[in-house]
């Protein structure tokens, strides 16, 4: 168990913990490191270090704290998560998305895509610091109802009563939260979230339906008077197990398209897992005319983001830079954008993609002073690389 769990953690690599350890240095003597770990945790007498914190900036200014476990601890914990994943995956129901096996966030938006043809009506959630307000008492209520194994639930509560190493000294924990960070985080997440809100949904709201990813989580409700009575009801609920909503990133939106009735009072558009929900011109496939739709493509705090990035790298000013250093420097960034937006709605990512043929341009004009003064010969010089070359940027496949 901890072999494997060994080399699935080393899979995704990961910076080190508080203890500095990095990868190099674990390897550098592996079977002891391992054969400690697995003596530790099979006598009772392994005890986890305390978790590193990062601030992460979020988009909307905000930050978001992540704890970091020691590469050991890491190891500890996906022993754990691969003894109890498949039990739990029995149980958790199908409407939730985030980090499962054989789920993606691709699903999800699919489902919300098609539910909102047929739902009205959207409440768009957002729990608030939920990783950080966790009930430990009612997370272990849920554990002890399908864990037997005590040694299970010991390294559990060890885990969950870890406390943070920040900047300012050792912060322990008062029985709430989990690290957004640690392995097993999200399989517990998934357990809590299980109860407090899926199975309490489907029992309670059976006309309703949802899409969960996560802390992610939207609702779709057949009629505006039923939208509010189940977003009063939720905030009851999670009032109850200890949670609270953002009352200013939640909302109640009207998925507003040609079949339905104008609505000026609501909403008309949310986002879910870096995409924007809205009305948008669609092509008909009978006439090959166009209609009010209700769909999705990426969002524009994502847009923003990735520009931004751009604008960051400044490679337009490195001129000692060869067009295949720029497609190194890029390629990788620019698939990953591709296939994560791009399967939503392709023509939102080509027109972001403009932004990075234009710095492009940019970079050209002060690489060659025949081209420097206009952007129509650094387009044209461009054009020519790209008939020639067309695979060399990722992102011109676009074109094609």
């Amino acid at each position: 168990m901890v072999r494997n769990a060994y080399r699935k953690v080393f899979s995704n690599k990961g910076s080190a913990g508080v203890d500095e350890q990095d990868w190099e240095q674990f390897q550098g003597n592996l079977s002891k490191n391992l054969y400690k770990l697995w003596n530790r945790m099979a006598s009772g007498s392994y005890f986890p270090k305390p978790v590193k914190e990062v601030i992460i900036p979020k988009a909307d200014g905000g930050k978001r704290k992540l704890g970091i476990p020691t590469i050991s601890d890491r190891i500890a914990q996906e022993v754990v998560k691969a003894y109890l994943e498949p039990r739990l995956e029995a149980v958790f129901v199908v409407n939730s998305y985030g980090y499962r096996p054989q789920k993606s966030a691709h699903q999800a938006l699919e489902k919300v895509r098609e539910n909102a043809r047929k739902y009205p009506w959207v409440i768009d959630m957002d729990i608030k610091s939920f990783f950080d307000e966790v009930s430990h008492e009612l997370l272990m209520k849920a554990i002890d109802k399908h864990v037997d194994e005590n040694w299970v639930k010991l390294y559990i509560r060890r885990w969950l009563q870890t406390p943070v190493q920040t900047k300012d000294g050792l912060v322990p924990k008062t029985g709430q939260g989990t690290p957004q960070g640690g392995v097993i985080s999200p399989l517990l997440a998934n357990l809590f979230l299980h109860y407090v809100l899926d199975k309490w949904l489907e029992l309670t709201f059976p006309s309703v339906t949802f899409v969960r990813y996560a802390d992610d989580v939207v609702v779709h409700c057949i009629s505006e008077k039923q939208s509010h009575y189940v977003l009063e009801a939720i905030r009851r609920r999670l009032a109850n197990c200890k949670l609270r909503l953002s009352e200013q990133k939640t909302k109640i939106t009207y998925c507003q398209d040609y079949c339905r009735p104008i609505r000026k009072d609501y909403p008309k558009s949310f986002d879910f897992l870096g995409h924007s929900f809205k009305p948008m011109r669609k092509k008909s496939v009978k006439n090959d005319g166009v209609f009010l739709g209700f769909d999705g493509e990426m969002s524009m705090k994502a847009r923003s983001r990735i520009i931004g990035e751009w604008r960051e790298m400044n490679f337009q000013r490195n001129s000692s830079l060869t067009l295949q250093d720029l497609a190194k420097m890029l390629n990788t960034k620019s698939r990953g954008i591709i296939n994560y937006y791009g399967k939503m709605n392709i023509l939102a990512v080509s027109k972001l993609f403009r932004h990075l043929d234009l710095r492009l341009a940019k970079w050209v004009k002060n690489k060659f002073k025949s081209l420097k003064s206009s952007y129509k010969k650094a387009n044209d010089w461009l054009r020519d690389i790209k008939l020639k070359y067309p695979t060399m940027f990722y992102h011109w496949q676009l074109n094609t």
